[in-house]
C-alpha cells in the first residue's frame, strides 16, 4: 500500500517561542514538498500554529506536563493513521522535541518515515536520526536546529525565513475594548515574564521605572503575561503609580497575541512573547541576561537586543549561580529608555 506524499505529521515543541523558532522550518518542508502540514501541538502553543500559513490543521493533544499519556498517545496516534477514504494518511513526520514520548503519536499512527534529533533512546521510534550537538559546543541558534531537520543530516540549509504569524485588524481591536483599552491609545507592551526562571527576568521594579517614563511621554504601557507572572505585573502596576495598566494572568494567548499586534513597541524578557512580537513584525526591546541572544534571538530586522554580556553570561541557569544577578541588575532603566528612543521612527509608523 503506497503512502500519499501530500500530507506531513510535525510534532510540535510544547514551549511558546520554541514553537515560533520552528516555523522556519515548515516554511522549509512547505517550499521544499508543497505538502500539506498538520501539526500536533499542546494547547500552550497550538494559537500560534493556527497563525501560521504553513500549517493546514492543528491537532490539539493534551497530554499532561511530564506525564507518559501512554494510553492518550496511542489512542491519538491511531486516531490519525488513516484519512477518511481509509488509505495511510502521512508518509513523513517530523518530531521536534528531544524526548522519548514525544515521538510516539507518529509511531502508533504507523507514520512511514519519522525524523528527528537522537535522543532518550529513540531507536526504532527515529528513522532519520540527526545527531544531537554535543554539550561543550556552542549552542547554536534554535531555528537553525529546528531546521536542520528539513533535509538529511549535514547537508546544508538556505537562509532561513523569519517567522510570520498571521493577524486580524477586527481581532485587535475587539482585543483591546474587551479589555478596558482604546483602539487609538499608543500601546508600549510590557513582557516581564520568562517561564524557564528568575534568571531571564529584568526587575520588576527597572519595568516600573519605565512604565512611568512612558506613560509621560504619551504611551500606554499594558503588562502582559501568563498566570506566573501575575506578581510582577502587580508590582509594576503599583510602583508605577498606576502608569502601567496590568493584563498579566487576564488575556488569553491569542488575546495576548491580538494586544502585541495592535501595540507601536514591546520591551520584552527572553521569553515566549518576546517570539510573538518578533512573528508580528513590532519593533521591540528584547533584554538578555542569563541566556544567550546568539542561541535564541529574536528573529526579525525590527528588534533591538540589549545584553552587557558580563563575564559570567551566559550561563543558561534558571537562577543566578553567583547570586549577584549583575546581567540584569546592571541593565539599568536608563539604557532601555535610551535604547527605546533609538527606535525612533520604527515605532511612530508601527501600526497600533
Amino acid at each position: 500500500m503506497n503512502r500519499r506524499p501530500g500530507r506531513i505529521l510535525v510534532v510540535a515543541p510544547n514551549w511558546l517561542g520554541d514553537a515560533i523558532m520552528a516555523q522556519p522550518l515548515l516554511t522549509l518542508l512547505k517550499g521544499k514538498t508543497g505538502a500539506l502540514i498538520d501539526v500536533v501541538a499542546v494547547p500552550a502553543v497550538a494559537p500560534v500554529f493556527r497563525r501560521m500559513l504553513e500549517v493546514s490543521r492543528v491537532i490539539e493533544a493534551d497530554f499532561r506536563h511530564g506525564a507518559l499519556d501512554m494510553k492518550a498517545r496511542w489512542k491519538l496516534g491511531r486516531s490519525l493513521r488513516l484519512d477518511q477514504a481509509g488509505q495511510p494518511q502521512y508518509a513523513q513526520s517530523y518530531v521536534l522535541p528531544n524526548s522519548w514520548k514525544s515521538a510516539l503519536v507518529p509511531f502508533f499512527a504507523d507514520v512511514a518515515v519519522r525524523v528527528g534529533y537522537a535522543g532518550e533512546a529513540r531507536v526504532g521510534l527515529i528513522d532519520v536520526r540527526h545527531p544531537n550537538p554535543k554539550k561543550n559546543t556552542a549552542r547554536e541558534p534554535m531555528a537553525l536546529f529546528y531546521a536542520r531537520l528539513a533535509d538529511l543530516p549535514g547537508k546544508p540549509l538556505p537562509k532561513l525565513a523569519e517567522p510570520f504569524l498571521m493577524t486580524d485588524p477586527l481581532r485587535v481591536i475587539a482585543a483591546k475594548v474587551n479589555l478596558g483599552l482604546h483602539p487609538a491609545q499608543n500601546l508600549v507592551a510590557l513582557c516581564p515574564g520568562a517561564e524557564y526562571g528568575p534568571a531571564k527576568r529584568w526587575p520588576a521594579e527597572y519595568f516600573a521605572e519605565v512604565a512611568g517614563k512612558l506613560k509621560a511621554r504619551g504611551f500606554t504601557p499594558i503588562v502582559l503575561g501568563a498566570q506566573g507572572d501575575v506578581p510582577a505585573g502587580l508590582t509594576i502596576e503599583q510602583l508605577s503609580a498606576g502608569a502601567a495598566i496590568n493584563l498579566a494572568g487576564k488575556t488569553s494567548l491569542d488575546d495576548a497575541i491580538n494586544l502585541i499586534a495592535g501595540s507601536r513597541a514591546v520591551i520584552t524578557n527572553d521569553s515566549g512573547l518576546m517570539h510573538v512580537a518578533a512573528a508580528l513584525g513590532k519593533p521591540q526591546l528584547a533584554l538578555f541576561g542569563s541566556s544567550s541572544p546568539e542561541h535564541t534571538p529574536p528573529l526579525s530586522g525590527l528588534a533591538r537586543v540589549i545584553t552587557l554580556k558580563v563575564e559570567c553570561s551566559p550561563c543558561f541557569a534558571r537562577e543566578c549561580p553567583l547570586g549577584h544577578f549583575k546581567c540584569m541588575r546592571e541593565m539599568k532603566p536608563a539604557r532601555v529608555l535610551d535604547e527605546f528612543d533609538g527606535l525612533g521612527d520604527l515605532i511612530t509608523s508601527a501600526t497600533p
